[in-house]
């Protein structure tokens, strides 16, 4: 289901959970995801439409792997509106037409898993093969450098491709 979310009031409830239980882990990271997707969080942002955000995984899988996230609070895939599912393809098919110029991976993955956190997103990868698709790969750490380094490829390949979504 879509729902229609008060963020102000999403994250003071996320605080007060956190408050309550600092050593929560996965309230920190779906506190984490609420802000970064509300653009509250720095983040690697390359696209920005009215209907979704693309930035950098924080924990990527390989160079360049991007999330496609709707901005209208949904948990499952299968729940989304036909127009906002199709809008949320298109727009990581154009993810993925920049990657492929950016990044000359063998194929440009896709994936909607959704247990990471209760919030649709699509995963845009560069992959050389099925492998570099599992989560147990994930770069915890990933090098802020080629990170930056990362956002800004697809961000001009994004603008070769005439995309004007494109963020900095």
């Amino acid at each position: 289901m879509a729902y229609e979310w008060d963020m102000n009031a999403a994250a003071r409830e996320f605080r007060r959970a956190l408050d309550l239980r600092p050593t929560y882990a996965t309230g920190h990271q779906y506190y984490g995801y609420l802000l970064t997707a509300e653009g509250r969080l720095p983040a690697r942002f390359v696209w920005k439409d009215d209907d979704c955000v693309v930035f950098l995984s924080n924990r990527p899988l390989r160079p360049g792997h991007c999330l496609v996230v709707p901005r209208s609070e949904v948990d499952h895939w299968i729940d989304l509106e036909p127009s906002l599912l199709c809008h949320l393809a298109e727009t990581s098919q154009a993810i993925g037409r920049a990657q492929m110029a950016g990044f000359k991976p063998e194929r440009i993955g896709v994936m909607l898993a959704g247990l990471e956190v209760p919030h649709c997103h699509f995963h845009v990868v560069p992959i050389r093969g099925l492998h570099d698709l599992d989560f147990g790969n994930q770069d915890p750490d990933p090098d802020p450098k080629a990170m930056d380094g990362a956002a800004q490829t697809i961000r001009s390949e994004l603008r070769k491709l005439g995309y004007a979504q494109v963020s900095d």
